[in-house]
């Protein structure tokens, strides 16, 4: 069984950051959830305080204003060319997709790909309210061994941050672009 992460993995980009821009086009009245956005953004990443799923769900809030459902499936439609190339070339049956974007985001393009095994965020796609936990760093393995009872053969991703996954994994990659390199366990101590 190989794992992959998803954003800047197997995915060119930040597929929720994308997903937001690409909204914001089609959307004008996503504007009225900027103030919140820009609130967050300032209590998270510059005064250090709140945590990320707190960032995220006021960031998410934007889906109180569009049809979730419909703009995801526009999405995948223009943004499926940003699934990188080497992935195609590694992918198998029982490929498992874990990332901390959300469910409802990564549902329709592992359904358009062929992967069946999906493990992400837990988010409304009403409202932008998380259902449990951000799906990232530990959250990730115990999201993981909740479900399989399996050694993971490879595993792929382009951040330490899942360093936790790497520790459970007969092969863990760190992914650069479209460059694959094993993954280094002294700079993830770091």
């Amino acid at each position: 069984m190989n794992v992959y992460d998803f954003d800047n993995t197997i995915y060119n980009g930040d597929s929720t950051f994308d997903f937001y821009l690409f909204c914001l086009k089609r959307n004008k009245n996503i504007i009225k959830a900027f103030p919140k956005l820009t609130k967050s953004f300032t209590k998270f990443y510059v005064l250090k305080k709140g945590n990320k799923t707190e960032f995220k769900e006021n960031m998410y809030s934007f889906l109180k204003y569009i049809d979730t459902e419909k703009e995801v499936k526009e999405f995948w439609k223009t943004h499926l060319k940003n699934i990188k190339s080497w992935y195609f070339e590694n992918q198998k049956e029982d490929d498992v997709i874990i990332s901390a974007s959300p469910e409802f985001l990564l549902k329709p393009i592992c359904k358009i790909l062929g992967i069946n095994h999906l493990i992400a965020s837990r988010v409304s796609p009403a409202d932008g309210k998380y259902t449990g936990r951000n799906c990232h760093g530990k959250e990730k393995v115990r999201r993981f061994k909740e479900i399989y009872n399996e050694k993971i053969e490879e595993f792929y991703s382009d951040s330490y941050s899942d360093n936790p996954l790497a520790l459970i994994s007969k092969s863990p990659y760190m992914v650069k672009g479209n460059k694959l390199t094993r993954w280094d366990f002294n700079k993830a101590k770091k």
